[in-house]
C-alpha cells in the first residue's frame, strides 16, 4: 500500500488526479487502509509545497474558509481541507443551527466555528470514505453533536446518532432536506436536497463537471443515482466535494468538443484557477448542458463513446465513465 501511494506521489506527470485515483481505492477497505489513505492526503499536501513539479497544485489551499453562499434560507461556508476537499459548513438563519458537511478533518473547521461564533450541532455525512468523515469522532467529542448519515452503510460512519435513507426528510432548523440514495461511488452513498434553499450536497456522487468512480457499484447503478439529479431545478446550487472541476473540463471538452457552452466555461474554470479561485459551487443547470455525465441522450456524446442510438443510457453513461477513467489528456 505504501509503496504504491509513494509512487503516486512522486511520479512526474501524474500530480494530483493520478495520486487521487490511487489512494481512493484504499477509501473502500478497512479502517487502517482508510486511515493509512488519509495520512497519504496530508503527506501529499506537504509535499506539494516543497517539490516544485507539484507546486502548482497546492493552489487548491492558497486561500482560506470563504463564503460560498448566504442568502435567507441557507449560509454556506466553503471549508478547503487536504489536497482537493472541500467541507462545507452551513447555518440556517431562522434558528441559527450550524452543521457541517463531510469533514474530513476536525481542525479547520473548528477554525471557521471560532472565527464566527458558531456552535456546531450536526455532521451530515454523504458516505463513509475517510476524507468525507475523518473529522466525525474528534468533533462529536469536542462539541457533543449528533451525526446523521446513511442507514444503508451505517456499519461505516464514525460515531452515527440518525440513520437516513431514500425518501427521509431531515429537519434542520426550518428547512427540511430530501435524502436520495445514490449508490455507485460507494454502496451506501446518499445526497441531501435541500429545496427551500435550492442547494445540493451529492457528496461524491456528482461533481461540476463530473462524477465520481464506480467503487462499489457498476454504471447501471450509478446512472440510476444520477439520474435523480435531472428533476431538480437548474437554478439549485451543486455543493460538491472536491475541486476536480478543471481536470474534468479537460474530459469534457475531449469528449464534447463542439459544445460551445462548455468551452465558455472551461476558459472560466481556467481564468479562475489560474488565480487560485474555487470553482465550486456550481449550478445544476450548466451541468445539464455541459456535464457529460449527465447528458447520455446527447447525440454528439453517443457519438464520441461510439455508441448506437438504441444503447440505453446507462451504457452510454459507462462508456463515458470507461473514457474517462483511462483519459491522460
Amino acid at each position: 500500500c505504501i509503496l504504491r501511494l509513494a509512487c503516486c506521489v512522486l511520479e512526474p506527470g501524474t500530480h494530483s488526479e493520478r495520486f487521487r485515483s490511487c489512494q481512493m481505492q484504499f477509501l473502500s477497505q478497512s479502517i487502517a487502509a482508510q486511515r493509512l489513505a488519509l495520512f497519504s492526503l496530508k503527506l501529499y499536501g506537504g509535499i506539494q509545497t516543497r517539490v516544485p513539479f507539484l507546486r502548482t497544485m497546492s493552489a487548491h489551499h492558497s486561500r482560506g474558509a470563504t463564503t460560498a453562499s448566504t442568502n435567507s434560507k441557507l449560509e454556506v461556508v466553503r471549508v478547503p481541507a487536504l489536497s482537493d476537499n472541500y467541507i462545507w459548513l452551513v447555518r440556517e438563519p431562522a434558528s441559527g443551527l450550524v452543521a457541517v458537511v463531510d469533514p474530513s478533518e476536525a481542525a479547520p473547521v473548528n477554525t471557521v466555528l471560532q472565527q464566527k461564533g458558531w456552535s456546531l450541532k450536526y455532521i451530515i455525512n454523504t458516505h463513509h470514505h475517510f476524507d468525507h468523515t475523518g473529522g466525525n469522532l474528534e468533533l462529536k467529542k469536542q462539541h457533543g453533536l449528533q451525526v446523521v448519515g446513511p442507514r444503508a452503510d451505517a456499519d461505516r460512519i464514525p460515531g452515527i446518532d440518525v440513520q437516513v435513507g431514500d425518501g427521509d426528510t431531515w429537519k434542520f432548523g426550518e428547512l427540511e432536506a430530501t435524502v436520495f440514495d445514490t449508490p455507485g461511488h460507494t454502496r451506501g452513498h446518499i445526497t441531501f436536497y435541500f429545496p427551500q434553499a435550492k442547494a445540493v450536497f451529492p457528496g461524491d456522487t456528482l461533481f461540476a463537471l463530473g462524477c465520481g468512480k464506480t467503487f462499489e457499484g457498476d454504471p447501471q447503478t450509478m446512472w440510476s443515482s444520477l439520474s435523480k439529479f435531472l428533476p431538480l431545478p437548474g437554478d439549485t446550487a451543486v455543493y460538491c466535494a472536491h475541486e476536480y472541476t478543471q481536470s474534468n473540463a479537460k474530459f469534457a471538452v475531449h469528449i464534447d468538443p463542439n459544445n460551445q457552452a462548455l468551452q465558455q466555461r472551461k476558459k472560466k474554470i481556467d481564468e479562475f484557477r489560474s488565480r487560485g479561485e474555487p470553482t465550486v459551487p456550481s449550478w445544476l443547470g450548466e451541468e445539464f448542458d455541459t456535464n457529460p455525465f449527465l447528458r447520455p441522450k446527447d447525440s454528439a456524446i453517443r457519438s464520441s463513446v461510439q455508441a448506437t442510438d438504441n444503447e440505453p443510457d446507462w451504457e452510454v453513461f459507462g462508456r463515458v465513465r470507461a473514457a474517462k477513467d483511462n483519459f491522460r489528456g
